[in-house]
């Protein structure tokens, strides 16, 4: 049986006609408190810290409380753990020891573990708090459940909650959430449909814990206090743009199987950004306490934005992250993740009062420092001809300032060439002597700077409002599918796209910086492109677009992605020519793991590219079945040529199988492709051909020391591998060298000791059969990534 505090409950006030001092259970009563994920990392991080800071604020008030930790595992062993966590609560600065030393011996004592597994053992834990409340005499207050565990849980826990653990005699049942609600729009209407067969709409508290940090509850307060002021200004006619940034140093080391599968923009964009941004735009509720006003205006914000495509975002993603990928989840080297760790995306209002203002959502991981905030950026037509330095020259911006950073706190700040905010209440007051910083451009002193009173952490704000019964700090059913509708669409245009790498920190540079035409959002800086004889020692930071050449010959270089953009590009620009000069294009493809991620490019977002006026010829083929996975055919085909729009007949794969046997030199496969390559290609000249070079220097598949002949008659041979399958069918060097353009792709840290040595070597074709590949009346181009490149 449990100790049992009585508690003299504060008045909480509410503004007449809210509906909440009922549905709140003020009065006195007993509360339960079951957290279900007790002893997990967020219970053991905030929620008991914010359960015990509630219990402190209302010690003396006439209610008493009982609180669990519910798990999985058994009693025996999880009550130790609980209690370890238990004892680190604290308690706020203007508590004493000796009244804190009380209150933490007292939450203890109300504190007890139970399992939480199975349907009996709900009915017992519903069974316990009957019993209580029977030999104790109390009345029921209310129950409140905290679902800290993953989401697919929710539902099956709520079926147990509502069949076995609903209170009696008009208590309230409120069960709280955690994100993520969903992955889609799809899954969030799903887990919504089974979370409404167990619990009505009022009792789910769907938790965003960025609406307890204390700047962003207050974006609405500050709007009502300073509505003047405010009201002539924000409109379309007044504000240049707003910014809403959430960075972040850290890597995601650790939750790579949970953020694999969600990415930056489920993560944070969609549901932490949309909120501050609903804050900033929706229409100024007549009465702020009123739950249903609030939500109903945010909802008809969210419905007013224009849809979100894929030219309304950039991706990124930092350079680590594919190792992390590649270790936590047990993949091998080959697997790419296009999961993005960086996202900026463009929305916009459809209303009079916002037309064309742009509204920036920005967050990532790795990026050069720790801070969060929205901007609104107001349009300056003051100039000042001399005395640039002049206050009303400087940015006019109101700066919502959620912490860290340069500034190290919560803040609000307007510009002194704004207007001076109006007073503070209990909870915030005004800082008058500030530290020597800046904010977005501005000096802290430059600034009338309002801050809280108390800093007060996020869960504990949202478990106060929870436990009072006000609801317009929460993400109601309504909003969050209008949420995903908004972001699903963006989300399924961004799935194929490859992210831009950037290294990290610091070392980002200007890489991630975004320019805005429009509607639309691009990335600021194009590719980067360099020469060896002019990299020295530099790091990543030193180097942003560079231009140079590589073994005498054309060299393009840039991370990843923006490399097979690149090429991508290059060769739709070849084709179009071609075809616009003589009809026909002609393209041989070469195989291996390096061109998968172009032709994934051109099958995604080349959709104007000339297909059917193209023929795809093999630059090599190894001589297995042409349905076998080592088929470089059968890779082309999976990859690229059954998600485009080709005329069958200019498909052209390699014979390696004739006659039930596969590159026999009698059934002459190598004649047959040099024939026909001879009648369907003028001159034998290709237009485009696409290499790559292999860690021991071959190309296609001519390998070192084998019979090279680079001024020999044939174009089509058979050759030797030195690895299985051995025997292979390719393109001779002087096939290679009558094309119009030749591009070699070289991608990879493996492959960054054969640049160096191919950069320092000439011509030796018995070491290196790329060095032979030499146009004759052609262009030579080198694609190389800043992996090969630098190492």
């Amino acid at each position: 049986m449990f100790v049992t505090v009585f508690l003299l409950l504060v008045a909480l006030c509410a503004h007449k006609g809210n509906g909440l001092e009922k549905e709140a259970g003020r009065g006195p009563g007993h509360v339960s408190v079951i957290i279900v994920g007790g002893t997990g990392d967020l219970a053991k991080k905030y929620l008991w810290q914010g359960f015990f800071q509630l219990y402190l604020h209302h010690a003396g008030a006439g209610n008493t409380f009982s609180f669990y930790g519910g798990g999985l595992s058994p009693a025996e062993k999880a009550t130790p753990v609980l209690f370890e966590i238990l004892k680190t609560v604290s308690c706020s600065k203007d508590v004493s020891q000796e009244r804190c030393a009380l209150l933490k011996e007292q939450f203890l004592r109300l504190s007890q573990y139970r399992q939480l597994k199975t349907l009996e053992d709900y009915q017992e834990l519903a069974k316990q708090m009957e019993e209580q409340l029977q030999q104790e005499e109390m009345v029921e207050a209310g129950r409140l459940f905290y679902l800290s565990v993953p989401a697919f849980a929710y539902a099956d826990i709520a079926e147990k909650i509502n069949s076995s653990c609903r209170p009696t005699s008009g208590a309230w049942l409120r069960v709280v959430l955690e994100k993520p609600f969903g992955h889609d729009y799809r899954s969030a209407q799903v887990l919504s449909t089974q979370l409404r067969n167990s619990l009505k709409e009022e009792e789910m508290y769907r938790i965003d814990h960025y609406l307890g940090k204390q700047v962003v509850s207050k974006i609405l307060p500050f709007r009502k206090e300073n509505q003047r002021f405010l009201e002539p200004i924000w409109n379309r006619h007044h504000i240049e743009r707003i910014e809403i940034v959430l960075k972040e140093t850290l890597d995601v080391k650790g939750r790579i199987p949970f953020y694999d599968q969600y990415g930056v923009i489920r993560d944070v964009l969609q549901n932490h950004l949309t909120e501050v941004m609903m804050l900033l735009t929706m229409k100024l509720p007549q009465n702020l306490s009123s739950s249903d006003e609030v939500l109903q205006n945010k909802l008809e914000m969210l419905n007013s934005l224009l849809p979100l495509g894929k030219n309304q975002a950039v991706v990124g993603q930092y350079q680590a992250y594919k190792e992390e990928v590649q270790k936590e989840l047990n993949q091998t080297k080959d697997r790419v993740s296009h999961t993005p760790t960086f996202a900026a995306v463009v929305a916009h209002i459809h209303e009079a009062q916002y037309e064309g203002v742009p509204i920036l959502l920005i967050s990532g991981k790795m990026l050069d420092e720790r801070v969060g905030y929205a901007r609104v950026l107001f349009k300056n037509d003051v100039f000042c001809l001399q005395n640039h330095n002049n206050v009303h020259c400087k940015p006019k911006q109101i700066v919502f300032y959620f912490g860290h950073g340069s500034l190290g706190y919560p803040a609000v700040l307007v510009s002194k060439n704004l207007f001076r905010p109006a007073g503070t209440d209990a909870h915030w007051k005004e800082v008058t002597e500030h530290k020597d910083a800046a904010v977005l451009g501005l000096p802290v002193s430059e600034y009338n700077v309002q801050v809280p009173a108390e800093d007060k952490e996020a869960y504990a704000e949202l478990i106060s409002h929870i436990f009072a019964g006000q609801k317009n700090s929460f993400v109601s059913t309504e909003i969050l599918l209008a949420s995903w509708a908004l972001w699903t669409p963006l989300l399924n245009s961004l799935s194929g796209i490859f992210p831009r790498i950037y290294p990290g920190g610091s070392d980002n540079g200007d890489m991630l910086d975004v320019h805005l035409k429009g509607k639309e959002i691009k990335y600021n800086s194009e590719v980067v492109i360099i020469s060896p004889d002019e990299m020295g020692g530099t790091s990543p930071s030193s180097y942003q677009v560079m231009k140079g050449k590589f073994r005498s010959a054309e060299m393009v270089s840039a991370w990843t992605e923006d490399l097979i953009e690149r090429l991508a590009a290059d060769m739709q620009d070849a084709a179009e020519a071609a075809v616009h000069q003589g009809g026909v294009f002609h393209l041989a493809l070469s195989g291996g793991a390096t061109p998968l991620a172009l032709f994934h490019r051109l099958a995604l977002y080349h959709f104007s590219f000339p297909w059917r006026e193209t023929h795809v010829w093999m630059v090599d083929e190894r001589c297995v079945p042409p349905t076998e996975q080592d088929s470089n055919f059968h890779n082309l085909h999976e990859h690229l040529l059954q998600h485009i729009k080709i005329p069958y007949h200019n498909i052209h794969p390699m014979p390696v199988q004739l006659n039930q046997r596969l590159c026999v030199e009698e059934d002459g496969g190598a004649l047959l492709y040099e024939e026909e390559l001879k009648k369907l290609v003028n001159d034998s000249s290709l237009h485009f051909i696409l290499l790559g070079v292999g860690y021991d220097g071959h190309t296609a598949s001519l390998f070192p020391g084998g019979k090279l002949d680079p001024l020999g008659k044939s174009l089509v041979a058979l050759t030797e591998s030195p690895t299985k399958p051995h025997q292979r069918m390719t393109l001779t060097l002087s096939a290679i060298n009558r094309a119009h353009r030749v591009a070699v792709l070289v991608m990879g840290k493996g492959k960054h000791e054969l640049v160096t040595q191919l950069s320092r070597t000439t011509e030796n074709l018995n070491r290196y059969p790329v060095t032979g590949v030499k146009p004759a009346n052609g262009s030579l181009a080198w694609y190389i990534d800043y992996d090969a490149l630098l190492g």
